[in-house]
């Protein structure tokens, strides 16, 4: 009995003995995995990005924090010998694996693994307005025995008017002026956050002035809907007064540079029933949903606009007056210009390149139904729309679309002239469509996609090639002798489009 006891005694020690062992071998081997450290003189490390870029900083709200990983792509640790920001005293600030400080000495990446390396910008809004808007760089250096590598930090800062307020998105803000002016003449730009609905307000912007619109999804007691609008009610009116040098813009808030060609990053500008005494003079709106929306018996003149990078038409009219000269349309996904429910509009040199979508360039009709399939009540009303000297192009065989209610049988309430335009129309010219399209497009050129008409179509130049079939090919107009670009025209052969070739 006591032999058996001892025997059993043995073969337990025995037992524990052999676990102990087999803990300590796997501590001494982690142990030495995690002394383990490159001795190399030449550290390969990988990053994230090269760059790391902030959004626009308007300087009352701050930044959001930024981020990229450090790799270490060896199978035994690297001591890294410092990660600094290279101007200490700058914007920029480091929060370097947890610890925040502007320099951090011996980092340790384990083999295989990664550190994060956390940057924040601030923007001082006491600045002086001279140096805004303003772009802030610096650099963090990082050095691992004789590596040395760098990231760029690269932020973009300006002082701005919030309206109504930084806290205002996904609100209906409005506003009254008693009839009054509202000058928007601040150096600073201004932000626009929600839906503004201006009200008895003659709104002027003067050259140069940049206006900024705050997007995204508004849910509140109206439902859902694209936020960002500008609201035009009848006793409102919006007038710029940009020049070719100084343009007055209209665009997203997101500046960064992915940015800069997105559509539908807020709602558009829209001139509500009624409103009156509208002008856009050199005035460039991009990234909305709706360029303009022109609404019932509402007037507005254009002269040298652009409207690009929208997600629906660049210019959308409802019973509306609208005139146009030397304006371009391009790079939307809806119509270049949309003219429903009649009218009275009028657009002389304008390009309209309507190369992104199915839509046509330019659609009209006299009419506007009741529900989605125009099976109740049709409400009508004449259109009479002229172009002349116009280019209006882009994918399709057809880039114009008309259609009157009347079938023709009351010609005054479908009214339209092309005079020495470059259209695209095939379609559009079959029997039960407009065949006699031509007896309203006098001097017209239909063209081809073998044409040569613009610079560069895929990176958005419109102005004229060398070979262009739009050049000499226009009627002067008094007194259209200046371009787009306020350069000038020709008077005995200008050119088509909203863009004269320099000779």
């Amino acid at each position: 009995m006591n032999a058996h006891l001892e025997q059993r005694g043995l073969k337990s020690h025995t037992k524990h003995s052999i676990g102990l062992l087999l803990l300590i071998m796997m501590s001494i081997s982690y142990a030495c995995q995690d002394d383990s450290v490159s001795t190399s003189t030449d550290i390969p490390l990988s990053f994230s990005l090269d760059t790391l870029r902030f959004d626009t900083v308007f300087t009352s709200l701050g930044s959001a924090t930024r981020s990229f990983k450090i790799y270490n792509e060896l199978e035994e640790a690297v001591i890294l010998d410092k990660i600094q920001l290279r101007n200490t005293s700058g914007f920029f600030r480091l929060n370097i694996d947890g610890v925040s400080t502007p320099l951090a000495e011996n980092v340790r990446i384990e083999a295989l693994d990664s550190i994060y390396v956390f940057a924040e910008v601030t923007i001082d809004p006491d600045n002086p307005l001279s140096i805004s808007p303003f772009i802030i760089d610096d650099l963090i250096d990082i050095q691992a025995k004789n590596s040395v590598y760098d990231i760029h930090l690269e932020a973009w800062g300006q002082n701005a008017n919030y309206f109504p307020n930084r806290n205002a998105n996904g609100q209906v803000n409005y506003i009254s002026c008693n009839l009054d002016e509202w000058v928007w003449d601040d150096p600073r730009p201004y932000v626009i956050y929600g839906a503004l609905v201006i009200d008895s307000c003659r709104v002027n912007i003067p050259a140069g002035q940049s206006v900024y619109v705050h997007g995204g999804i508004a849910i509140n007691e109206l439902g859902v809907y694209n936020d960002g609008l500008l609201i035009f009610l009848s006793n409102a009116s919006l007038n710029t007064f940009g020049t070719a040098d100084e343009p007055v813009r209209f665009l997203s808030d997101r500046l960064e540079e992915e940015f800069l060609d997105v559509s539908g990053q807020w709602g558009g500008i829209i001139l509500n029933a009624g409103s009156r005494d509208n002008t856009l003079r050199h005035t460039k709106i991009r990234n909305s949903i709706v360029g303009v929306s022109v609404d019932s018996t509402s007037f507005l003149r254009m002269e040298e606009c652009e409207i690009a990078y929208t997600s629906g038409s660049a210019l959308a009219c409802a019973h509306a007056s609208v005139y146009a000269q030397n304006c371009l349309f391009y790079a939307n996904g809806g119509n270049s210009v949309n003219l429903n429910y009649g009218g009275s509009y009028i657009f002389n040199h304008c390009t309209m390149a309507n190369y992104d979508n199915q839509e046509t360039a330019v659609s009209a009709n006299n009419f506007r139904c009741s529900d989605a399939f125009c099976e109740g009540p049709i409400a009508v009303n004449g259109l009479f729309a002229e172009f002349n000297n116009c280019i209006i192009v882009g994918n399709d065989d057809d880039e114009i679309s008309l259609s009157d209610i009347s079938d023709g049988d009351q010609p005054n309430l479908f009214v339209y002239n092309f005079n020495e335009c470059i259209i695209k129309v095939d379609d559009l010219l079959d029997p039960d469509a407009f065949p006699n399209f031509f007896d309203n497009c006098d001097n017209c050129l239909n063209s081809v996609n073998s044409d040569t008409l613009f610079v560069d179509r895929d990176n958005y130049d419109y102005h004229l090639d060398t070979l262009s079939i739009a050049i000499d090919k226009a009627q002067y107009i008094v007194p259209l002798n200046y371009d787009l670009e306020s350069l000038p025209r020709e008077i005995n052969s200008p050119d088509i489009g909203c863009y004269e070739f320099q000779k």
